[in-house]
């Protein structure tokens, strides 16, 4: 294979839930540190609902020599409650965040002192200054709870405004757009790297639920060969790796900023995937 420009790659991992899980993320972890990520990032439950979980992961990333983004997120909070998780997280020696709104869990009313992630940027903005480097999430196929393109182009926009320094879209299978919508963030004057949310396929079913749950689309031929597939586990790895590289390819040839792989907790399709980009560990 011909040298390739390196690009910036993070990957994000939820908290486990159980001993084991603990021991094989933190095996999945080291395999994936070969690539030699920027940062790694960790999820946060349903109104904060993993909390210790979420942060005794960051803690884990950061003992390994790595830097570490911790999700946090804000419906259904408190500005106090932000403002000790925050407080946690800078004793911690964390420096950079993920800034959503988040769920809240179910059977809970809207409640708290925040409605927006844009409130939440602002409010970690006025608490602790420059001190976080604050990622903020994209849509480029439209948040499924948006009026319009138009309002959700906007909505984004506040986050920016509001302090942001970067973005991760949500994964995507359709190249054009994620460039259409680095476009109309530039043309709103929105100059922040904005990094595309890579989605490996390992498994049909847990990628069509997944994606209905999220509101990404799967485009028609790829459904459509994934349901072709059936039971057929190898052909939809074969699959999976040629179409997940492919896009890979066409945001790194466009001037992506970088990659960032939801791994799911797994390693394998996500370093398949960077080897055959000419990302993998050096020989």
């Amino acid at each position: 294979m011909t040298a390739t420009p390196q690009i910036p790659l993070s990957f994000e991992f939820f908290p486990p839930k159980t001993p084991e899980g603990v021991e094989k993320l933190r095996l999945v972890r080291q395999q994936l540190y070969a690539l030699k990520p920027e940062f790694c990032s960790v999820t946060f439950g349903a109104g904060g609902s993993t909390q210790e979980g979420t942060f005794s992961t960051v803690r884990d990333i950061l003992t390994e020599g790595i830097g570490a983004a911790s999700h946090i997120s804000c419906i259904g909070a408190t500005h106090a409650k932000v403002r000790e998780q925050l407080a946690i997280l800078k004793a911690m020696g964390v420096k950079r965040l993920v800034a959503l709104r988040g769920d809240l869990p179910s059977g809970f009313g809207v409640g708290g002192e925040f409605h927006y992630a844009s409130d939440l940027v602002a409010f970690v903005r006025a608490e602790t200054g420059d001190y976080f480097h604050i990622e903020v999430a994209a849509y480029p196929e439209v948040h499924p709870q948006a009026r319009s393109p138009e309002a959700d182009l906007q909505a984004f926009a506040t986050k920016v405004k509001a302090g942001a320094n970067s973005a991760i879209t949500q994964y995507f299978y359709n190249a054009d757009a994620y460039f259409r919508f680095v476009e109309e963030a530039d043309a709103l004057g929105l100059s922040l790297p904005i990094v595309p949310g890579i989605m490996p396929i390992a498994s049909s079913t847990q990628l069509m639920r997944f994606s209905d749950a999220c509101g990404a689309e799967i485009p028609r031929w790829i459904r459509l060969r994934l349901q072709g597939f059936g039971d057929d586990a190898v052909s939809i790895k074969a699959f999976g790796l040629d179409v997940v590289t492919d896009l890979c390819e066409q945001l790194r040839a466009g001037g992506a900023p970088g990659l960032h792989f939801y791994s799911m907790n797994q390693s394998a399709a996500t370093l398949e995937v960077c080897n055959r980009l000419g990302q993998g560990p050096a020989d």
